[in-house]
């Protein structure tokens, strides 16, 4: 089977993705701006392959704990797919382009892939706190490079939308695994 082509020519394209739109309103350079759609895009990626980490576990969890991590994992899917919602509109807030697709997240998470087999729940939440830690890091990383821009709306929008609710996360799935000290 033939790799389909982008389905949209070029010449129909507003604005190409990379870049951000000239003006805008907001008090931000160019230069600031299109540093944080980039740091935002890949933290669109990541966020998205995470959602669709909790979608798959809350699809094949099983065993003694299958009805809290089912509904837990579904709780956090919708959680991280609000957050997908809020990385997707802040980047265009800045006047960029999102990613937007499956494939537009392959090419750019740093979340390992799953096998499609079926896991016991320790392994799903190990991959889970795996995908949560890298988000963390680099939305730290990516917070403090928007502090030192200027740009403290992505610098708030990191810290209160992104860092703590995925803090919160990892401890709800972290406990399911903890041993007391």
């Amino acid at each position: 089977m033939a790799k389909k082509k982008n389905s949209t020519p070029a010449e129909h394209s507003t604005q190409a993705f990379g870049t951000v739109r000239k003006t805008m309103s907001i008090a931000l350079g160019e230069k600031t701006r299109l540093k944080s759609t980039e740091n935002l895009n890949q933290l669109l990626a990541d966020t998205m392959s995470l959602r669709d980490l909790y979608k798959k576990h809350h699809w094949q969890v099983s065993g003694s704990t299958f009805y809290q991590l089912h509904l837990l994992f579904d709780k956090h899917y919708d959680e991280q797919n609000d957050l997908v919602d809020g990385i997707a509109e802040r980047v265009q807030m800045l006047g960029g382009v999102t990613i937007a697709t499956a494939h537009d997240v392959v090419e750019l998470t740093k979340i390992p892939r799953p096998p499609k087999d079926r896991e016991d729940p320790e392994t799903q939440i190990a991959r889970l706190l795996e995908a949560h830690e890298i988000i963390l890091a680099e939305a730290r990383e990516f917070a403090r490079q928007a502090s030192e821009d200027g740009d403290d709306g992505t610098n708030d929008f990191l810290v209160g939308s992104i860092i703590r609710p995925n803090e919160m996360q990892a401890w709800f799935v972290g406990e399911h695994i903890a041993k007391s000290e």
